[in-house]
């Protein structure tokens, strides 16, 4: 797909600093854009690519101030993050092919209604008293059991296991492989020592423009429902346990494990292989480091690193002390000797 650098600047509201009648062609990262590429310029540390790059266009900041000449065009927008994230999906959506209709061999039970504009591919699964809402696409190999609920939009990629009853918004993408609504972990131990199963009887509900990353799991509840709330956004596997909940647009990098019970407030944004322990509480606005260990409540508008988790300044004013850890025991040991031969003799 060809476009002018002055048509797509007018697509996203942005104003040409150059020559507007380059043609672009392709998309690629500062540092590494030919010719005929648009890229863009978002964090600061790499700025001083943008005076080497070799791309045709650069999406900047509308304040953005070079300290030397730059030989590409500008496109000066508010966010050029945000607006990269707009020009894909358009690219996306016209290099995407519309898939409608359902493939053979697939099974839909009866009753089941698909709306035209719906996608089943070839050796999906569709269960009982499913309902589905338009435009939803469900890719080879998905299982949806009895009585899901999957609003507009969905789009269930490859592989995908939504289990009996669980209720799926409008918008929601969830990645290949992930399973929704399996049994939460819940066992009672016996007096000889072997462990009976408690029954889940409860569901999933992932509100509306939920993204679940591959290998995510979600686990339904042992009663009532475990919730994701709206604009959620899960990355790859990660463990969500029985009656948890998340709040609204909340981000968890990949190898987050949430145990049982644990709430989760809205705007947190949580680092990789974050384990949060069971039956606490996490406020709002919180930024959490890779690796932490949550073991109890948190409240709002922290930042937390470490395990257990603790202020992140704290957190790197002790990291300078176990750096010095080795040169510290040494002054020890040999402070240790001088008291000794200080010592009065007897």
């Amino acid at each position: 797909m060809e476009i002018t650098v002055q048509q797509l600047a007018a697509m996203v509201q942005g104003t040409v600093e150059g020559d507007g009648s380059i043609v672009i062609s392709n998309y690629a990262k500062i540092e590494e854009a030919t010719a005929g590429c648009l890229t863009f310029l978002a964090n600061p540390k790499y700025t001083h690519y943008i005076y080497s790059t070799q791309a045709s266009a650069v999406l900047v900041r509308k304040d953005f101030v070079p300290e030397h000449p730059v030989a590409a065009a500008l496109i000066r927008v508010e966010d050029p993050y945000a607006t990269l994230a707009q020009l894909l999906n358009f690219v996306n959506s016209q290099m995407t092919p519309e898939k409608r209709g359902v493939e053979q061999p697939a099974f839909v039970a009866d009753g089941v209604q698909v709306p035209a504009d719906a996608y089943v591919g070839a050796f999906a699964y569709i269960g009982k008293g499913v309902t589905m809402g338009s435009h939803v696409k469900i890719y080879p190999q998905v299982y949806v059991g009895d009585n899901v609920t999957l609003g507009d939009d969905v789009i269930l990629y490859p592989g995908v296991k939504i289990y009996h009853g669980c209720r799926i918004g409008n918008r929601c993408i969830v990645q290949a492989g992930a399973v929704i609504g399996s049994d939460g972990f819940g066992f009672a131990p016996k007096e000889d020592g072997t462990y009976e199963k408690i029954s889940q009887v409860g569901i999933v509900i992932l509100e509306d423009d939920v993204e679940v990353g591959a290998n995510t799991t979600i686990d339904r509840a042992t009663m009532g429902a475990t919730v994701v709330h709206k604009g959620v956004k899960l990355d790859n596997l990660i463990q969500v346990a029985h009656n948890v909940e998340i709040g609204e647009n909340t981000v968890m990098a990949a190898q987050v494990g949430i145990a049982g019970s644990t709430k989760i407030g809205k705007h947190n944004m949580i680092g990789g292989q974050v384990g949060f322990a069971g039956h606490i509480t996490v406020g709002d606005f919180n930024g959490i480091g890779a690796q932490s260990g949550v073991p109890n409540n948190v409240g709002d508008r922290q930042r937390l690193l470490g395990s257990p988790a603790i202020n992140a300044l704290e957190f790197a004013r002790q990291n300078v002390y176990f750096k010095r850890l080795p040169e510290m025991a040494t002054d020890i040991k040999n402070l240790k000797k001088l008291v000794e031969e200080l010592k009065p003799k007897e």
